[in-house]
């Protein structure tokens, strides 16, 4: 059944087919793998800026808020106080809905571009 020249020549062909669609298969998977890990940091590094210019804004808000309250509450160290109280309050707030607003939102981003097929 073998014995043909043309049966062996047609076997080393679907060999070197095989062997080079895999190491096209290896090329595409690390070229996606590269682009999702740059969507990723690109992602990541916005995220940052971002959370980094907001920190700063409501620093200076919050500033600009305890000296509009020094007249109104009796004194500077009070309005800074209550500041402080507003801050904390806020931390609490984050911590005990973290997961419906931090952790859902960055599962749900990862699991869209790592598990979605981006061709379709």
């Amino acid at each position: 059944m073998f014995s043909d020249d043309q049966n062996i020549d047609n076997l080393q062909q679907l060999y070197a087919d095989i062997k080079k669609y895999i190491i096209l298969q290896k090329d595409y998977t690390k070229l996606e793998i590269v682009e999702k890990m740059t969507i990723l940091i690109s992602t990541f590094t916005m995220v940052l800026i971002l959370v980094v210019l907001g920190m700063i804004a409501l620093f200076y808000l919050l500033f600009a808020f305890a000296h509009f309250l020094a007249p109104i509450v009796g004194g500077l160290q009070y309005s800074f106080v209550i500041i402080a109280g507003i801050t904390f309050l806020l931390m609490a707030i984050a911590y005990f809905f973290r997961k419906k607003l931090f952790i859902n939102p960055m599962v749900n981003f990862l699991a869209n571009l790592f598990l979605n097929d981006s061709n379709k």
